[in-house]
């Protein structure tokens, strides 16, 4: 009909679509179609919304039209991201919105930049100190050198040019478990080298087997998959893989949304032996027929209590399933996380084989003792200046400031940098090259002020993060041990600022008590006082582990206490449906 309307007969000048009553109304209105001979149309290109110019007469073509009804379907059909209510991306599409064009900047080819790391903190040399626990039958000895892990001469090359010295204990153990074709389920605190863990063993068996990238094929068969929740942290991952594979024959692709589908198969289509992506991405790409899965070794997951709980579990279990996909036990399953609640243990176990080992570094899902950590009580119309006033002493150092909604995560950049505070946001309605304009702007401490969901939360390796500040606390204890993790990486120190809001955040106040505590930070006595006295803290105490420490099969306290009632603390309430992100 819209179109229709607009094919049909002259447009008289600056007249308007719609009158006064109707909800197409243009008087000054932000989804008024108005008419007029300027371009101040409120339908403007350049940030996913398509630009109209209105002309004397009706010379609107059936393309503009068309553009129109896209519009009209879904508001903000923003580059095959969230297609609005008209129409959300699926899970396994590209969009059903405008064609996606963005293509990425290519990565780093200077051989500085590839292999540009980190320096290690003062605290490195306590990682030697860590308890690790190996569960399962017959696990290999661990290695105490990168020499002792048989890595070939071009990898051991590329290891000691990414300024590793020495392994950490999930290195240690992880990469003799893997090479001896285990299936893996591991726990380290973050910050603490899982990716590395990962990589070397899978890149050094490929080597081993003189495998080589071929761009002859019309169908790529990878080796090895490697599935991460967010963009962000998956391309982190291609980095690193594409790192240690430098000078070698095997190639990692990297796929994931809100980039031009055909350069993406143009990627992949030019030889992939390590394929990383997003779910959604991954089902796509499998679904066009442009990867088969009949020469798969290795799958991984990386955060992967993540991977496998509401959100992406029925995406996890469609991979698995994919045609020519190895069963389980004919392919080896690798999975990595900081955190791993014990529902997350037995419904991961479906995708292991039997004897899988479970590792356990350091306290389980415990947070990092490098990063300093308080706990404010706020009032909740304080937040802001609390916030200002906090970072006033921070001045140029990295902050990262982790509110629960798209909404709030706008609000308070703009807040911030009417403040003269030179800050930058990223959540999962921002356009992709918005995404990593933010990322750099942050990295390269143009903005030294981030404000995230918990799109960023998870996994993202950032260098000279020294704070993390929780405007709103998150509703499970996981989720704030990854937030904090964004600092005090690979030894180095950090601090960590929460802000308590009592009437929201007492459920987490038991875990948070719990958390301190492993981390021997200081604990405030209301916090305590709190966690007391909130309901349902029967048993409660506050020096016992953060999770279950122990692999499930071994008869954790999920089997002790079956009877018990499930603790409030970690319950997932999760945000308004507006507010859910946007996790690819």
């Amino acid at each position: 009909n819209v179109c229709a309307l607009f094919l049909q007969g002259p447009v008289v000048n600056n007249s308007s679509f719609g009158n006064s009553g109707s909800s197409w109304k243009s008087g000054g209105q932000q989804n008024g179609f108005k008419s007029n001979d300027t371009e101040g149309s409120s339908w403007k290109k350049g940030s996913g919304e398509f630009g109209l110019r209105g002309g004397t007469r009706g010379n609107l073509n059936p393309v503009n039209c068309l553009n129109i009804c896209i519009v009209v379907a879904g508001f903000k059909s923003s580059f095959g991201g969230r297609g609005g209510r008209g129409g959300r991306e699926g899970r396994g599409g590209f969009g059903r919105g405008p064609k996606v064009v963005y293509v990425p900047p290519p990565p780093p080819e200077e051989e500085s930049s590839i292999f540009a790391h980190y320096e290690t903190g003062i605290n490195f040399d306590k990682y030697d100190d860590i308890l690790v626990d190996v569960s399962g039958s017959n696990p290999p000895k661990a290695i105490m050198t990168f020499e002792e892990a048989g890595l070939c001469e071009t990898l051991s090359r590329n290891v000691a040019k990414s300024g590793y010295v020495k392994p950490t204990p999930v290195q240690k153990y992880g990469i003799p478990i893997i090479s001896a074709k285990r299936d893996l389920m591991a726990c380290a605190q973050t910050g603490s080298g899982k990716t590395a863990a990962f990589l070397l063993p899978i890149l050094q068996q490929l080597m081993a087997d003189g495998v080589a990238a071929s761009k002859f094929s019309e169908v790529q068969e990878p080796e090895a998959i490697i599935v991460a929740p967010t963009r962000e942290l998956i391309n982190q991952i291609y980095l690193e893989a594409r790192k240690f594979a430098y000078g070698t024959c095997v190639r990692p692709v990297v796929v994931y949304g809100g980039i031009n589908t055909g350069y993406t198969i143009r990627e992949v289509l030019k030889g992939c032996n390590v394929l990383c992506g997003t779910p959604g991405r991954l089902l796509d790409i499998i679904g066009r027929g442009k990867v088969g899965l009949s020469k798969l070794r290795y799958l991984v997951l990386d955060e992967a209590d993540r991977m496998l709980d509401m959100g992406f579990e029925p995406d996890m279990r469609k991979l698995v399933s994919s045609p020519g996909m190895p069963a389980k036990e004919e392919r080896q399953t690798l999975m990595f996380s900081a955190t791993y609640p014990e529902d997350i243990q037995r419904l991961a176990a479906d995708f292991l084989k039997v004897d899988y080992l479970f590792l356990a570094v350091g306290v389980v899902g415990g947070a990092c003792s490098d990063v300093e950590q308080h706990i404010i009580q706020v009032d909740q119309y304080s937040k802001r200046e609390q916030l200002l006033e906090l970072l006033k002493t921070t001045g140029t150092e990295r902050t990262m400031v982790f509110v629960e909604t798209k909404r709030s995560a706008d609000f308070i950049a703009t807040f911030l940098c009417q403040e003269k505070v030179p800050t930058t946001s990223i959540h999962g309605d921002r356009e992709q090259r918005e995404r990593e304009k933010a990322l750099s702007d942050f990295r390269t401490g143009q903005c030294p002020v981030l404000v995230a969901t918990s799109v960023a939360a998870r996994g993202l390796d950032i260098e000279h993060v020294q704070h993390v500040v929780n405007f709103d606390l998150p509703n499970n204890i996981e989720e704030y041990v990854h937030r904090i993790g964004r600092t005090g990486r690979c030894g180095n120190t950090g601090r960590a600022v929460s802000f308590f809001y009592p009437e929201s955040d007492t459920p987490l106040a038991r875990s948070l008590v719990k958390v301190l505590t492993g981390a021997q930070q200081e604990v405030p006595p209301w916090l305590e006082e709190i966690a007391f006295s909130a309901h349902g803290t029967t048993g409660f105490n506050p020096r016992g582990k953060v999770f279950a420490s122990t692999d499930t099969r071994k008869g954790g306290s999920f089997q002790k206490n079956q009877a018990a009632a499930p603790p409030p603390a970690a319950q997932s309430t999760g945000a308004a449906a507006d507010d859910d992100e946007e996790w690819e």
